[in-house]
C-alpha cells in the first residue's frame, strides 16, 4: 500500500508534470516571471470558470487577499468586522492588522458555519462588514447572509480558501459558485487547497467594476499609472510560474472536487455504524467539496483515536484546537465563553482524515478498519 498522507501534492503533480514543465521551459525562456500572459490568461480562465461577471485579480496569498479586500473598502479603525469564532487565523488576522476591530460569533452545530443568528445578533451601529467563512469545503448560508448584510447596509466578503468550486443554490432557483455572492470575495492558492499551486498564492474577485479598479491598485503599490501612487498600497503579486501551474489545474478543478466527494462518500459509508463518531453534515443548499473530511468524536477519545492513528502511520489533524477568541493575539477580554457553546464543544470532538484527490480505495478502508478497531477496543 502508498504511503497515506494528509495531502498527496507529488502524485497530483506527476499526471500534469509535462504540461507545467512546457509551460515553464517557456517562462525562462521569455524572463517574464512577473505578470505577463501566463498572469493574464489564468485571470481570465478563472473569471470564465466562476461567471457571475466576477473579475478576478491575482495576489501573493489568501491572507493578502483579505487585507486587499479590507483595504479597498476604506474602512477606519474602530469599524467592526463580524466573522466566525472557528476557522484559521488568517481570517480575524488581517482584521486587526488594519487597525479594525474583530468581532467574533459562534457557528452552526452541523456545518461548523457562520450561525446567521449570531451574526445578527452581534451587529452594532460599528459594523462595517461581515467575512463569512466557506469552511472545510461547502458555502456558508448565503442567502441569509446577505439579506441580514442588506438590512444593516453592510459589506460581505467571502473567505473561499477551504471552497473553490463550491456552488450555492439560492431559493430562487438560480445559483453562484463560492466567492461571487458578496461585494468580494477571496481565495488561497496554497498548495494544499483544492486548486492549488507550487508556493504562495491568491486572488481577489468581484463583479464591482469600481472594486475591481480600486483593488488592482492596492496589490500594485497603490499605482494605477507607473510611479504615481494614488493610495496607499501593498506589494502582493502571483508570479508566472505559480500562474502557470493553477492554469494547468483549473480545467481539472471539477474533477478533484468531484474525486474528494467520492472519497468522503466512501468514508462516510464505511463509518456510518460507527456510534462514537459523528460524520460531516451537509449545508442546506451548498454542495460540498471536501478541503477536509472531519469528524466529530463523540465519546471524548479524540486525542487518544488521532494518537492510535499516527501509530498505524496513518495521519489525521485536529483543526482547529484553540478557538480564535481565546488566542493571545485576538482575546480582547470581551467575550461571554456562553455565547459560544458549539465552538468550544467542536473544538474538544473534531479531527480531519487524510483527503485528496489521489485517495485509493486500499487506503481508505485502512483507515477506516483502523477507526472501526479503535473504537470496538475501547468500548
Amino acid at each position: 500500500m502508498k504511503k497515506i498522507q494528509m495531502v498527496d501534492l507529488v502524485s497530483q503533480t506527476q499526471k500534469i508534470q509535462s504540461t507545467i514543465t512546457d509551460s515553464w521551459n517557456k517562462i525562462l525562456q521569455t524572463g517574464a516571471f512577473i505578470g505577463g500572459d501566463e498572469v493574464n490568461a489564468f485571470s481570465k480562465e478563472l473569471e470564465t470558470f466562476l461567471g457571475n461577471s466576477s473579475q478576478v485579480i491575482p495576489c501573493a496569498n489568501g491572507t493578502d487577499a483579505l487585507q486587499i479586500a479590507l483595504m479597498a473598502l476604506d474602512l477606519k479603525p474602530g469599524d467592526e468586522v463580524i466573522t466566525a469564532d472557528f476557522t484559521f487565523a488568517a481570517t480575524v488576522e488581517v482584521i486587526h492588522l488594519l487597525g479594525l476591530t474583530s468581532v467574533l460569533v459562534d457557528v452552526d452545530p452541523e456545518t461548523f458555519l457562520m450561525d446567521p443568528k449570531r451574526l445578527e445578533a452581534a451587529i452594532t451601529d460599528k459594523t462595517k462588514a461581515i467575512i463569512p467563512v466557506h469552511l472545510f469545503g461547502q458555502c456558508a448560508p448565503m442567502e441569509e447572509i446577505l439579506h441580514i448584510a442588506k438590512k444593516h447596509d453592510l459589506f460581505v466578503i467571502e473567505d473561499t480558501a477551504q471552497a473553490i468550486g463550491a456552488e450555492y443554490t439560492f431559493t430562487d432557483g438560480s445559483a453562484k459558485k463560492a466567492g461571487t455572492m458578496g461585494t468580494i470575495g477571496t481565495t488561497s492558492f496554497f498548495p494544499s487547497k483544492n486548486l492549488g499551486c507550487f508556493g504562495d498564492g491568491g486572488a481577489i474577485f468581484t463583479g464591482d467594476d469600481k472594486l475591481a479598479h480600486i483593488i488592482r491598485g492596492i496589490a500594485n503599490h497603490g499605482m494605477y499609472q507607473r510611479y504615481y501612487h494614488d493610495v496607499v498600497g501593498v506589494n502582493s503579486r502571483l508570479d508566472a510560474l505559480q500562474a502557470s501551474v493553477l492554469r494547468a489545474k483549473l480545467p481539472l478543478l471539477p474533477e478533484y472536487n468531484k474525486a474528494r466527494q467520492e472519497a468522503a462518500r466512501v468514508y462516510s459509508e464505511g463509518l456510518s455504524g460507527v456510534k462514537e463518531l459523528k460524520t460531516p453534515s451537509f449545508a442546506a443548499n451548498s454542495t460540498h467539496v471536501f478541503h477536509q473530511y472531519t469528524l466529530q468524536v463523540l465519546n471524548g477519545k479524540r486525542d487518544e483515536l488521532q494518537a492510535f492513528l499516527a501509530s498505524k502511520d496513518i495521519p489525521a489533524m485536529i483543526y482547529y484546537p484553540v478557538a480564535l477568541r481565546k488566542q493571545k493575539a485576538y482575546d480582547t477580554g470581551n467575550y461571554n465563553d456562553a455565547e459560544f457553546p458549539v465552538t468550544d464543544d467542536l473544538i474538544t470532538k473534531v479531527i480531519s482524515l487524510p483527503m485528496h484527490t489521489e485517495l485509493d480505495s486500499e487506503q481508505q478502508n485502512y483507515i477506516i478498519d483502523n477507526i472501526k478497531a479503535f473504537f470496538h477496543e475501547n468500548n
